[in-house]
C-alpha cells in the first residue's frame, strides 16, 4: 500500500473499473469523474460498479463499456448469499481489470475492489475507517487536493480522487444520456395518462429522509396556482412507496394532477424529466437527474447544504428559508426528524422562485 499525495496510474491501461456505490445523486454526480477517465484513456475500456437498480441511470453513456451492479441480499437466505456472491466476484476477475478506482469510503466498495484482483487499486485515504479498508488498495492518496477552486462539493468528492491520479476532467457539470428507444417510452406513458394539448412539469415532493420533504398542503396550494397562474399541470413523480402520498396531494388539489409515482424504471424517470418543461422538487435524486438531462430545476432545500449539492447554472435555483440556522445539515430539528425551515416556508416564496424561473425559461427560448 503506497501512500502520497499525488500518483500516477500506469500507462496506456487497457481495462479500468470505477467504484461508486452511493446513492442515485452520488452516481449522478460521478459522471464527469467517469467522462474525465474515458478522456484520459480513450483506448481503454471503462467500466463502473454501482449498487443494484442504478445501472439502467447509465446505460446509455458512451463513456462506459460495461456496467456491473452490487445485489442487495438483505432478503436473501444464506445458501442464496454466499451463492450469488460468488457468481459476481468470478464475473468482476473475467474483465481482468488493469486498474480500479474507488470514489467512495465504505468498505463494500474496498472489498470488491480488490476481490477484482486488479493489480493498481486507487482510492484515498480515509481517516476513521476501519483498518480493512484503506489495505485493500495498492495506492492511496493522502492528504485530499486543495478545494478552492470552485468545483460544486457534489462533483468535487469524486473529481478530487481522479485529479490525484493525474487526470483532469473538461467539466464538472453531470450529465446523462437518454437511451434509445426511451423517449417512445416515455411518450407513450405520457400519452395513456395525460391529454395531449396539456402543458406540463414535473414535481418530486418526496425524499427517503422526511426531514428535507415540504408539507403535503403546501404543494397542493403550489399545484392550484401553477394550474391557475400558467394553466401548468403537474405530473408527481416518485417510487412505488411514495405513490400512496402523491394520491394524498392529488386529491387535495383543484388544478390538474397527474400521479406517475411508482410507474417508472430509473431510466424512464429520466426520460420522462428531459421532457418536462421544468422540474420542481426537495432535496432529493429527481433534482440531479433531470439537471443531468438538461431540464431547469428549482429545488426546495431545508437542513441540508445546497452549496453542495444544487444543480448549478442559470437553468437552475434553489428556495430556501430565511432563518439564520440553514442550513444546519442536522435531521431536523433537535434531529427529531422534522424542519421547522421548512414546515415554515411559505407557499409565496417558493411560487416566486418558480415564477422567476418560469421567466426566465420563457425569455431564453425567445
Amino acid at each position: 500500500m503506497l501512500i502520497s499525495h499525488q500518483h500516477a496510474l500506469p500507462p496506456a491501461p487497457r481495462n479500468i473499473l470505477i467504484v461508486q456505490l452511493g446513492d442515485i445523486g452520488d452516481v449522478v454526480w460521478a459522471t464527469p469523474s467517469i467522462q474525465a477517465v474515458k478522456d484520459a484513456y480513450p483506448q481503454a475500456r471503462v467500466s463502473v460498479l454501482l449498487r443494484e437498480g442504478m445501472g439502467s441511470l447509465l446505460s446509455a453513456d458512451p463513456a462506459i463499456y460495461k456496467i456491473f451492479e452490487a445485489k442487495n441480499h438483505k432478503n436473501d437466505g444464506f445458501f442464496r448469499t454466499v451463492t450469488d456472491n460468488l457468481g459476481f466476484i468470478a464475473s468482476l476477475r473475467r474483465e481482468k481489470f488493469s486498474v480500479v478506482i474507488d470514489l467512495r469510503a465504505d468498505e463494500r466498495g474496498a472489498f470488491n475492489a480488490y476481490l477484482t484482483g486488479a493489480p493498481y487499486r486507487a482510492a484515498m485515504f480515509y481517516r476513521g475507517v476501519s483498518f480493512f479498508r484503506n489495505h485493500l488498495f495498492t495506492h492511496l492518496v493522502d492528504p485530499f487536493p486543495p478545494d478552492d477552486d470552485g468545483t460544486p462539493g457534489a462533483a468535487r468528492q469524486s473529481l478530487r480522487i481522479i485529479r490525484a491520479f493525474g487526470i483532469r476532467e473538461k467539466t464538472c457539470v453531470p450529465r446523462l444520456y437518454m437511451a434509445d428507444g426511451m423517449e417512445e417510452r416515455v411518450q407513450r406513458l405520457l400519452t395513456e395518462n395525460i391529454a395531449a394539448s396539456v402543458q406540463w412539469i414535473s414535481l418530486n415532493p418526496f425524499s427517503r429522509w422526511e426531514y428535507k420533504e415540504w408539507r403535503r398542503d403546501k404543494w397542493a396550494a403550489l399545484i392550484d396556482w401553477l394550474w391557475d397562474e400558467y394553466s401548468l399541470a403537474a405530473v408527481i413523480v416518485g417510487s412505488e412507496g411514495e405513490k400512496g402520498r402523491a394520491d394524498e396531494i392529488r386529491r387535495a388539489c383543484r388544478g390538474m394532477v397527474y400521479n406517475l409515482a411508482g410507474r417508472t424504471t430509473l431510466a424512464e424517470l429520466a426520460g420522462l424529466l428531459r421532457l418536462s418543461r421544468l422540474h420542481i422538487g426537495v432535496d432529493s435524486a429527481a433534482p440531479h437527474i433531470a439537471a443531468a438531462m438538461g431540464t431547469p430545476t428549482v429545488t426546495i432545500y431545508g437542513p441540508s447544504d445546497w452549496r453542495d449539492w444544487a444543480p448549478v447554472g442559470e437553468k437552475h435555483t434553489v428556495i430556501v428559508s430565511p432563518m439564520d440556522c440553514v442550513p444546519c445539515r442536522q435531521k431536523g430539528c433537535d434531529d427529531k426528524g422534522i424542519s421547522k425551515c421548512l414546515e415554515e416556508l411559505a407557499v409565496e416564496d417558493v411560487q416566486d422562485g418558480v415564477r422567476e424561473m418560469l421567466t426566465r425559461i420563457k425569455d431564453q427560448a425567445l
